[in-house]
């Protein structure tokens, strides 16, 4: 039966591809600490900003898987590089010798797959924030109201906070603000005539206003923040409402976050990329390795030419041999049976 892809390793070859695989299993380490760090950020940021995410969207998938690969990516790039070293030393490679095997299949089947997952899911799972994020904000700007509700007392502090960090103002605009009562209605005056004009003539009973709230100011602007009656042409001195950047935030919240979110998500995709095509570099390399030495045994320096490969036959003849050595009972061939006796012969003996 012969060996898959086999690859001839003469001496100088062979020390060639251990000190090679050595550097390649660091930079394998290296790539898998970036993916850790870059899913540990992006699984942060998901964390503080999950109160804007509703809770169906499935983007937070895509950090958790990160995490796990780049974890078996760090640790088969560390324990690649050490038995990469070890093979060098016919003194320290026999205990390298029953890492190896696990080490292949666990980087193969498990590293392989966790990586290949988080790749179709930073492929996949962007597309999905942008329903995420317009269902979450709606559903914040909807309860900034309700300071005083149990399960929404924080929602009113979140999200200024969340405008005032990323210099945004609701939802798609600060106008997202005049559709919805963004005012207790336990600061509203009831004896107000005002206040019950507006309410009268909702058909909802809310309160609306064209304002938005302090969040929403741009501290940066040279004049004090105008926070109400900003659709009035005329209600404030030099005040252009065609132009209402020069005071507030210009961009919705929406947007900005879909731009920070898909960002990180890209920038873990690209280090995801770069530690799977490492992985699968270093991965083959180690088997030919493994292979190699097991034919000298376990000697890098020994004088000759070895073969390294992949698998020790083909596919069709590792099926057949796997078939012969499972559970099916082994039935005799023909000639392995044993003879049928002859009947006996009939009549009486003579006499």
């Amino acid at each position: 039966m012969a060996p898959v892809l086999p690859l001839v390793l003469p001496l100088q070859p062979r020390i060639r591809l251990a000190q090679g695989l050595w550097l390649l299993s660091w930079l394998l380490a290296l790539a898998g600490g970036l993916a850790l760090l870059c899913s540990g950020h992006l699984l942060a940021q998901l964390w503080q900003l999950g109160t804007f995410l509703a809770p169906s969207c499935p983007f937070a998938a895509l950090p958790q898987v990160a995490l796990a690969a780049g974890g078996v990516a760090l640790g088969t790039g560390l324990v690649g590089a050490g038995a990469s070293r070890a093979s060098l030393d016919a003194a320290q490679y026999p205990p390298w010798r029953k890492v190896l095997g696990p080490l292949l299949v666990v980087g193969t089947a498990g590293g392989g797959g966790l990586l290949v997952l988080a790749l179709v899911l930073a492929l996949a799972l962007p597309g999905s924030l942008d329903t995420g994020l317009e269902e979450g904000l709606g559903t914040a700007l909807a309860h900034y109201k309700d300071t005083e509700v149990p399960g929404h007392c924080h929602a009113k502090r979140l999200l200024d906070e969340l405008q005032l960090r990323h210099h945004c103002c609701g939802r798609h605009g600060y106008k997202d603000w005049f559709g919805i009562q963004w005012v207790s209605s336990r600061y509203l005056d009831p004896n107000d005539q005002d206040v019950l004009d507006r309410l009268q003539s909702n058909v909802e009973g809310l309160y609306l206003i064209d304002g938005v709230p302090f969040s929403c100011c741009n501290p940066h602007s040279p004049r004090p923040c105008l926070q109400s009656r900003l659709s009035e042409p005329h209600a404030h001195p030099l005040f252009d409402p065609r132009q209402p950047n020069l005071n507030l935030w210009a961009h919705g919240c929406h947007g900005v976050l879909l731009g920070h979110l898909q960002g990180l998500a890209g920038t873990l995709g690209g280090a995801l990329a770069v530690t799977f095509l490492l992985q699968i570099l270093a991965l083959l390399g180690l088997r030919y390795l493994q292979t190699a030495l097991e034919g000298l045994g376990g000697v890098i320096d020994r004088e000759g030419e070895t073969q390294g490969y992949l698998f020790p036959s083909g596919l069709k003849d590792m099926l057949k041999t796997a078939w012969r050595q499972g559970g099916v009972a082994h039935r005799p061939a023909p000639e392995e049976a044993p003879p049928e006796e002859a009947p006996p012969k009939g009549g009486l003996p003579e006499a």
